[in-house]
């Protein structure tokens, strides 16, 4: 079968199109034909070495961790109705640039009818995750909320379900094509924040008091000043580290900005509440209440310039292969 490996740590160009065997189903287990593959920003740092919270996995490698298909085979002790249901499978941290997958009973998440297996794999990963988040950070009607990478596939649904919870939203993305989708998912604000005194803007947006919860996706310098301006009593979540490093608040200056922190440790945690939280997005989605943006999709071939897409900024929502 096709796959693509990553044959040594770099840039999206070590990501090279092979052949490896057909996977094979053992007890509790079930070969998934993949329609579509899911990827991350994190996974492109894993690629690189760079990424400091997952163990660096043996080369060569498959990347990817969530396929949606069809399942065309059961190992022993799974029930034969998964024959031919459409799936979304996890294969963990590895595995999912491939044309088939090997994946454990216990990891299948049925596709509703009705929900394309491209929306279906947006929602289970970045729209779990944005569920997750906004649960965490208790978003109430009325709140102003900001969301950094607002035009990304955990930020566009953050702005949707803020939104939804009946909070205002100040969308942060780079550049007018990221904020033009931003405006359109309803923010009432948007900014970019690759411009100087950009939060000056969100301080003005919010009639001078600052976001009362702010979810941060991109970390470093951009992380900092956002919580720079949070509201006295509001929130300040992290989940991302896009600009390579993570937003650290040393605990004292929380207290005294009266500002509570929800760490990336949330992340860890989330693990047992995925399938709830997937469960709650993808109805919200058959309501009509949210939607996924898949921006850009490519074939298993193309998945150097999927990865660069997503590693390079230029991506807007979802990047997903096609296979």
């Amino acid at each position: 079968m096709r796959v693509v490996q990553a044959v040594r740590f770099g840039g999206p160009e070590v990501l090279v199109p092979g052949q490896a065997p057909d996977p094979v189903a053992g007890p509790g287990q079930v070969v998934v034909d993949v329609a579509v593959a899911g990827m991350t920003f994190v996974e492109t740092q894993i690629r690189r070495g760079t990424d400091r919270w997952h163990e660096r996995p043996r080369l060569p490698y498959v990347p990817g961790g969530l396929v949606a298909g069809r399942v065309s085979a059961v190992g022993a002790q799974v029930d034969p109705a998964w024959l031919g249901r459409r799936v979304l499978a996890s294969t963990g941290e590895t595995g999912a640039f491939a044309e088939r997958v090997v994946a454990l009973v216990g990891d299948l998440f049925p596709v509703p009818d009705g929900l394309g297996l491209p929306e279906a794999t947006a929602l289970y990963s970045d729209g779990s995750t944005a569920q997750g988040l906004a649960e965490h950070a208790k978003i109430g009607a009325g709140d102003w909320v900001l969301v950094e990478a607002a035009a990304g596939g955990v930020g566009s649904l953050l702005v949707q379900l803020a939104r939804a919870a009946g909070a205002r939203v100040v969308g942060a993305a780079r550049g007018s094509r990221k904020l033009d989708l931003v405006r359109k998912l309803g923010a009432d604000a948007v900014v970019d924040y690759c411009e100087p005194g950009w939060t000056k803007l969100v301080l003005e947006a919010t009639g001078g008091m600052g976001p009362d919860v702010v979810f941060d996706g991109v970390g470093g310098q951009i992380g900092r000043a956002a919580f720079e301006v949070t509201a006295r009593g509001g929130r300040f979540s992290v989940h991302g580290t896009s600009s390579g490093e993570v937003t650290l608040i040393e605990p004292a200056e929380a207290r005294h900005r009266g500002v509570e922190v929800i760490g990336i440790e949330q992340l860890f945690d989330f693990g047992p509440e995925i399938v709830r939280w997937a469960e709650q997005i993808i109805a919200r989605a058959a309501a009509r209440v949210v939607r996924p943006i898949i921006g850009q999709t490519f074939s298993l071939e193309r998945a150097a310039d999927a990865h660069a897409a997503v590693e390079n900024r230029t991506a807007v929502g979802k990047t997903l292969l096609l296979i």
